[in-house]
């Protein structure tokens, strides 16, 4: 026997980064059952395989996934959730005027975009000689198996050197080893630490600014929510 098939609704993206469109279709129950599986985990391991998994099905296995910076990929997600289960979504936010009151919100993810810095540059010239090509963060590069945030950070930062420059030679992330990076990482100063910082605080990402009342003082707040995490 051949049971019928529900035809899938699908929609078009473009992607923050490349501003190439994209195909894509909501979830269906399997991506509904990766997605629980994962929050009941409470691994934030298991829920970036399940960001990874439901986005390759949805997209039809069209996007490379692993090659997309972090920021993409939360857009990438978000626009599927929205057409998986409604545009809008209720949040309770922390009014700040009093830093004790809830307010109920509700957020058209429709709206939510991807926020580029004016002036944000990949280049960093750490001296007169020498610099550095940064790449974004990329979802193969979340190692969550240490328990340091601290080693967390700095394997991000050694994953997202693409290039060092010296003059006229540029070292590929290919020409050198762990040991190398390690040791280069280590040689810096207080101040050329802070530069690759602001590429990191200034670059691109998912930041969406919401205005509402506290129920209580009746005074008018606004509140910033950045990252995947702040929308559920």
């Amino acid at each position: 026997m051949t049971l019928p098939k529900i035809v899938t609704p699908t929609y078009e993206l473009e992607i923050p980064s490349s501003k190439e469109k994209i195909t894509y279709r909501p979830f269906l129950v399997k991506e509904e059952k990766i997605l629980l599986l994962a929050e009941e985990s409470e691994k934030d391991s298991e829920m970036l395989l399940a960001l990874k998994q439901i986005i390759n099905n949805c997209t039809y296995e069209k996007v490379e996934v692993e090659k997309l910076p972090m920021f993409d990929l939360e857009y990438i997600f978000l626009q599927i959730r929205a057409k998986s289960v409604g545009e809008v979504v209720d949040l309770k936010l922390l009014c700040e005027d009093d830093g004790e009151t809830y307010a109920d919100v509700q957020v058209n993810l429709d709206e939510v975009d991807v926020e580029f810095t004016e002036g944000h540059s990949n280049s960093i010239q750490l001296t007169d000689e020498v610099g550095i090509i940064m790449s974004y963060p990329q979802i193969n590069m979340m190692d969550l198996s240490s328990d340091s945030g601290t080693e967390n950070v700095f394997g991000i930062i050694k994953n997202s050197i693409n290039q060092i420059t010296e003059g006229e030679t540029v070292y590929e992330r290919a020409d050198f080893t762990e040991k190398d990076i390690n040791e280069f990482l280590d040689s810096l100063t207080t101040e050329h630490f802070k530069l690759i910082q602001e590429f990191f605080e200034t670059m691109p990402r998912l930041r969406h600014e919401v205005k509402f009342k506290n129920p209580k003082t009746k005074k008018q707040n606004k509140i910033t929510l950045e990252g995947l995490n702040s929308f559920f």
